[in-house]
């Protein structure tokens, strides 16, 4: 039951967090809301779709199946995060306004409605597969068990929206003025892990070179499957035995991302 309970909150944690920093990040534009949802919606339809088929899927490419969609689910979210930070920098100060006025608008074509939509889809889908194929596997067996499997697993899903609330409700509560540089490091944080998290997909299957592998190892200090390390992981892709080559696509991910950001919104203060 408590192994079962940590896959779940795992898989789930990394799902809530990033629904839970758009929401924060978007909340008061009119139709935010029912974009996240919609990409929710269709995350969880393809999670149970993947999580179904997830044994043929680790089959294909010779076994490394699942590295390869994780790699590409992973990269794909990462630069859509970095566009929603770019987008944020540059009309945050507009968007902050428009909340505070009542029946505000955002004008059409201005908040990327198809990268909110896009990276839910793709945390949800990617987490809450591995999430699905677990707990639907624990649901076939008959015996005591099975059905202690599938208790932690529940248990474990919903810590993971406990805590995901939690930062939400923590983030709502940030000054407007603040919320967006907040939300915004967050996102890069997170988009900078993801890159890191596809880049160790890819070195796993030797499709990438790890350089130096491992380039530390800090399990001792603060365990990948502690969970301090299991939230650290979320949020910032931490490794307690990185590759040399997953430190560097971190680093340059979010130098790259905060340089853009800090342009960007000096250039629309001074517009």
């Amino acid at each position: 039951m408590i192994s079962s309970l940590l896959i779940v909150f795992r898989e789930m944690l990394e799902m809530v967090l990033v629904v839970g920093v758009l929401m924060a990040a978007t909340r008061g534009l009119p139709g935010s809301r029912q974009w996240i949802g919609l990409g929710v919606f269709l995350g969880l339809m393809g999670a149970l779709v993947f999580g179904l088929f997830m044994e043929q899927m680790e089959a294909s490419f010779d076994g490394e199946g699942e590295f390869i969609f994780n790699a590409v689910v992973l990269l794909l979210a990462s630069m859509l995060i970095a566009w929603t930070v770019l987008w944020m920098s540059k009309h945050g100060r507009e968007m902050s306004q428009r909340m505070m006025q009542i029946g505000g608008s955002v004008k059409e074509g201005d908040l990327p409605y198809t990268a909110l939509i896009v990276v839910t889809l793709s945390a949800v889908m990617r987490e809450g597969s591995e999430a699905v194929f677990f707990l639907f596997g624990a649901a076939q067996g008959v015996q005591e068990d099975g059905w202690s499997m599938l208790v932690g697993g529940l248990i474990g899903a919903g810590s993971a929206l406990a805590i995901g609330s939690i930062i939400y409700l923590g983030l709502v509560r940030i000054p407007m003025k603040q919320l967006f540089s907040v939300a915004g490091w967050l996102l890069m944080l997170l988009a900078a892990g993801m890159a890191s998290q596809a880049t160790w997909n890819l070195v796993v299957i030797e499709w990438l070179p790890p350089l130096v592998d491992p380039l530390w190892n800090s399990s001792s200090l603060l365990s990948s499957s502690s969970i301090l390390g299991e939230l650290l992981h979320v949020l910032v892709g931490y490794d307690d035995q990185p590759s040399a080559l997953q430190v560097i696509v971190f680093v340059v991910s979010l130098i790259i991302m905060a340089t853009l950001y800090y342009r960007v919104q000096s250039h629309a203060v001074k517009a």
